[in-house]
């Protein structure tokens, strides 16, 4: 392993195309005017450098999980790279020493103007140089360690860290899930990634309440997962989820529908509302889910002050809806989503 300087550590940081500004804002509120930044991928992917050790500042970050830092990837060496796998794989040959047998997921990723290899290659030439040097276990899951790699035409940057650091153990954060068919919407997407990002398991809850659920994606995801669920959207749900008998569907606006106290111990909202208008909304119906009950909201960020618009929905929310976590996942686009619990 390379030994880390105490004093300092450079990261590859990434956020939803458009955000990367937010997220260096967010890095340097916790790192305070030291932290440096120089772009990779405009509004995107950037580098950042910390007057801090690597070690140090991945637990201050964990500590306190930005919103918009998607995903970070630790810097340990740099090449000034002439673009070759041969270079590539003599560099990460002299550049890291590993356990013998470490089950290892090897990342790679690239910027568009790299277009001589595929990240496919350079996998498969790493994962031959380190098979061969220290008989790793090349995994694609549930890894002891990632070495993450990230080329640009002139440098490549690499380094080694535990999944848990990387923010994600998806190479940028990029979360894939496979289209089913018959998939309702791809708002599905964003559920499932919400359930792997909060640490939830929508299996534990037996009643949920979706807040202008139409046309269903995030409806049909907690019907799978065994949920009775009450629907609530004036306009149509998807017909085939119609018929399902934990299905009860109440086709008006949310205001209009009388839900009886402590009836759900999860409510989810995905509107395209503006932000204050869905936190009153939903604030009118938190007498019916329990106290310890979970609430998922996505919130839309339309005039681009989302720290502002996080601060506000607070404010509207608060005390009765206590914030756990707060993130801008890889199936949001201009919206965060948010894990409360009801007090």
């Amino acid at each position: 392993m390379i030994v880390e300087t105490v004093e300092s550590s450079v990261f590859i940081g990434t956020a939803n195309h458009g955000f990367g500004q937010q997220a260096q804002e967010e890095i340097r509120r916790l790192f305070g005017n030291e932290a440096k930044f120089s772009h990779v991928v405009p509004a995107e992917i950037f580098l950042y450098s910390l007057p801090v050790g690597k070690m140090d500042a991945i637990s201050k970050v964990l500590e306190q999980e930005p919103m918009f830092l998607r995903h970070m990837q630790p810097v340990d060496v740099e090449l000034d790279w002439d673009g070759s796998v041969a270079a590539l794989q003599a560099w990460i040959h002299d550049s890291f020493q590993l356990t013998e047998g470490t089950k290892l997921a090897i990342q790679i990723r690239k910027t568009e103007q790299v277009s001589q290899l595929s990240t496919g290659e350079c996998k498969k030439a790493l994962d031959s140089v380190l098979t061969d040097a220290y008989a790793i276990v090349p995994v694609a899951k549930d890894a002891e360690l990632i070495l993450s790699v990230y080329l640009t035409p002139e440098r490549a940057y690499a380094g080694i860290s535990k999944p848990t650091d990387n923010l994600s153990d998806w190479a940028g954060g990029a979360i894939r899930f496979r289209k089913e068919d018959g998939q309702v919407s791809r708002a599905k997407f964003k559920l499932l990634e919400s359930e792997v990002a909060f640490g939830l398991d929508f299996t534990q809850y037996r009643s949920a309440v979706d807040v202008g659920a139409a046309p269903g994606g995030w409806t049909s995801l907690l019907l799978e997962r065994g949920i009775k669920v009450t629907a609530i959207d004036p306009a149509k749900l998807d017909a085939g989820l119609l018929k399902h008998p934990n299905l009860t569907f109440h086709k008006k606006n949310a205001s209009d529908v009388v839900l009886q106290p402590d009836s759900f111990d999860l409510l989810v909202c995905d509107m395209s509302w503006s932000p204050r208008q869905m936190a009153r909304l939903v604030k009118g119906l938190l007498h019916a889910l329990q106290s310890g009950g979970t609430a998922i909201i996505t919130v839309k960020l339309m005039h681009k002050k989302p720290f502002q618009t996080v601060r506000e929905l607070l404010e509207d929310v608060e005390p009765e809806l206590v914030l756990q976590k707060a993130k801008q996942l890889f199936h949001n686009r201009e919206e965060l989503t948010l894990f409360f619990i009801k007090s």
